[in-house]
């Protein structure tokens, strides 16, 4: 039987293809979620979670065979270090493809293929949340640290606002009034 051997060329010479799915899994172990095509996401995917198996037993073996497709040191030290131990306990299914949608320009099905288990989320609600409390306490401290400086009486001041500053002539206009001024000026006569 011949089952399950197929795969998507991609509409790409043999080299191109292995270089493009070399690539998009780099990236994907990089950022830990990308953005592509449906046709691609399903061959990424193909190639990555066979990567994330391999690096699961982290040996000299294992990371030379993964090491072929993946160049980047520090992206190859993430997967064994970081990523595969992350999936340790799960048997396969390492990514998720969610569909987004359709691209503008040829309509071609958009999705987002991710690690299952990636936090943009949490990370982001994290942030947001530490912000907001700096940014609450920030202004109860600043009011209850003014209350004690001001005084009625100043507060009972108008606030003098500056007097504009006046505005240099340009010197296209400057030079035709200086040589006005240059010309004897004559008395009006009294008729």
């Amino acid at each position: 039987m011949n089952h399950k051997k197929g795969f998507n060329k991609l509409n790409r010479n043999a080299s191109h293809r292995k270089a493009l799915l070399r690539n998009m899994a780099t990236v994907l172990f990089k950022h830990e979620r990308i953005v592509t095509t449906k046709a691609k996401a399903i061959e990424v995917r193909r190639v990555a979670e066979k990567m994330i198996t391999r690096a699961k037993e982290d040996n000299v073996h294992n990371r030379r065979v993964v090491g072929e497709k993946i160049a980047d040191q520090g992206i190859l030290a993430k997967l064994f270090t970081d990523i595969a131990p992350r999936m340790k306990e799960r048997n396969g299914g390492y990514t998720r493809i969610l569909k987004i949608g359709f691209r503008d320009q040829d309509a071609a099905s958009m999705v987002v293929l991710e690690l299952v288990d990636h936090k943009l989320e949490e990370k982001k609600a994290d942030k947001k949340k530490s912000a907001d409390k700096s940014k609450k306490v920030e202004p109860k401290t600043a009011s209850k640290a003014k209350k004690p400086d001001v005084e009625p009486k100043e507060k009972a001041e108008p606030k003098v606002k500056a007097e504009p500053k006046a505005k240099a002539e340009p010197k296209a206009k400057a030079a035709p009034k200086a040589k006005k001024a240059a010309e004897p000026v004559q008395p009006k006569s009294a008729e």
